[in-house]
């Protein structure tokens, strides 16, 4: 494996944490409906657990309100016994064949708990990166040892991925600044 191999694998990877923080974003609720927020509820549908969006169709009813419209009659209390044992807080109501979810106003008290939710999440994806940084790291003194690679590569690269590595981090803080700003704001 080269330093640019090991260069492009933490990148890769590094680019995976902070996938991996965008999604767990859309599950934190910032009042306004997402449909993305009930990913996480599985539905049992003779016998198995399935995803919501398997078994529903998912829409926007309004700003506030999302609306799930089961694909089978009888599907209905299930859906809505699912979301509202979901830990999620949310109250289904059924109309007819839609579910409505409304979407509960936040409390300041719930969005300064949530802006420290955000906030240790995306902590936790900066840790992510930095160890990614310190495998590609010792990979590359790896190299160097087994004389695959000069001392001049090693400080080369390891140049390169603390540059990969500040970006990624400066990607995390930037995600982390706008879901704080879509929570706070009123």
């Amino acid at each position: 494996m080269s330093t640019a191999e090991i260069h492009q694998t933490a990148e890769h990877k590094m680019q995976q944490s902070i996938e991996s923080f965008k999604s767990g974003l859309t599950k934190i609720r910032t009042g306004r409906a997402n449909p993305l927020l009930l990913d996480t509820v599985h539905v049992d549908y003779y016998g198995s657990m399935l995803p919501l969006s398997q078994v529903a169709n998912l829409s926007l009813l309004d700003a506030r309100t999302i609306g799930v419209a089961p694909w089978e009659k009888g599907m209905g209390a299930k859906i809505e016994k699912a979301i509202r044992e979901s830990d999620l807080g949310l109250n289904p109501s059924s109309q007819g064949d839609l579910i409505r979810v409304p979407m509960p106003a936040m409390t300041e008290e719930r969005r300064k708990e949530l802006t420290k939710v955000v906030r240790s999440d995306g902590e936790a994806a900066k840790i992510a990166i930095r160890n990614l940084r310190r495998d590609a790291n010792e990979a590359v003194k790896k190299l160097v040892k087994e004389k695959l690679a000069s001392e001049d590569d090693d400080r080369r690269s390891q140049d390169e991925i603390q540059k990969l590595t500040d970006r990624m981090i400066a990607d995390v803080d930037r995600l982390v600044a706008s879901k704080e700003q879509d929570i706070l704001a009123v």
